[in-house]
């Protein structure tokens, strides 16, 4: 069926293509009784504004894009319902973006969305990130960006964290107090600032409780969940084995999980766990979860917030702030 047109419309009613695009809009400039022949027989042909090129035309697409490595894990999952839940409010769409946790992927999403198809960027950095050139090159062609979570805390914009230095150092205070003698570390990445600081408040922690630092108990996990599900068996088969861990990220939980009911490693007498996880299901598991829940839902309102204000009101410029909203330590069976 051929596409109709404001155009066609306007030549049915006798009307200029301009006082049709007005009152499909709702623009006070037209009568009620105009409106109302307008939205009838738009109906009645089945017109499909294009939002798209109206956006062009004005030089705003009224759409942003949401940059994360996946949706998989279920903090980027409730993050997108925060951010969702600002932008329909303030009359923006939402462009979901996966890079997959690949550098190259991430490079390649933001050079295209350099090319005006969106009015802001959204963006949670992936665990390759090694550099930021390809994020300050949309910043120097006047994208307005802000992070949020994994973000690279030298970039001059607008960033939303938790606490992860905290966070991380109640979470290995807790398995010393549980009565762990030997505390491992399941890193996501040696790149991103949130693993840098998970690291330091864990070194924090062992070294208040008198506890050493033994690098072999730090163990850099990879995005191929068979890799980490490996290194995860041999670090829990080993003779020194660690009686505490601490998962940064949340798929790693589970392959501990595993490993530990394939070990016949009893959880929590044999193995006591943590994990930064906003999975719901945590409470529910056998046994039950412990957990550093990161504010997702809010941080990701925080973000989308900050973005609109200033696409709303463009004389304002995205000032270099960080906003940290504090995640929450939920004590259940996996650490006894």
């Amino acid at each position: 069926m051929e596409k109709v047109t404001l155009k066609q419309i306007a030549k049915r009613l006798n009307l200029s293509a301009s006082t049709i695009s007005r009152a499909l809009q709702d623009s006070h400039q037209i009568s009620p009784q105009t409106k109302q022949k307008v939205l009838e027989l738009a109906t009645e042909l089945n017109f499909v504004p294009n939002y798209h090129a109206s956006g062009l035309r004005k030089k705003v697409s009224k759409t942003i894009a949401v940059v994360i490595p996946e949706v998989a894990d279920s903090y980027f999952a409730q993050a997108i319902n925060g951010i969702e839940a600002v932008a329909q409010e303030q009359g923006f769409h939402v462009l979901i973006y996966l890079t997959h946790e690949s550098f190259l992927k991430e490079q390649a999403i933001l050079r295209e969305l350099q090319n005006g198809r969106v009015d802001g960027v959204l963006l949670a950095i992936t665990a390759e990130t090694s550099h930021n050139r390809h994020i300050r090159e949309l910043l120097n062609r006047g994208m307005p960006l802000v992070m949020f979570d994994r973000v690279c805390e030298d970039m001059e914009t607008a960033k939303i964290i938790t606490n992860d230095l905290e966070s991380s150092y109640l979470a290995t205070r807790h398995l010393i107090s549980c009565g762990c003698k030997r505390v491992a570390l399941l890193s996501a990445s040696n790149s991103l600032a949130m693993s840098a600081n998970r690291l330091a408040g864990y070194k924090k922690a062992l070294q208040e409780q008198g506890h050493p630092f033994r690098p072999t108990d730090v163990i850099a996990c990879s995005k191929a969940e068979d890799v980490n599900y490996f290194f995860i068996k041999t670090l829990l088969s080993n003779a020194h084995r660690p009686d505490g861990i601490i998962a940064t990220v949340e798929k790693q939980a589970t392959s501990v999980y595993q490993v530990c009911q394939e070990l016949n490693l009893n959880i929590p007498q044999k193995v006591k766990i943590v994990a930064f996880s906003n999975l719901q299901s945590a409470a529910f598991l056998n046994p039950s979860l412990t957990t550093v829940m990161q504010p997702a839902f809010d941080m990701g309102k925080a973000a989308a917030a900050n973005l609109c204000k200033v696409l709303k009101r463009k004389n304002l410029n995205i000032l270099p702030e960080t906003q940290v909203l504090p995640s929450v330590l939920h004590i259940r069976n996996s650490t006894g």
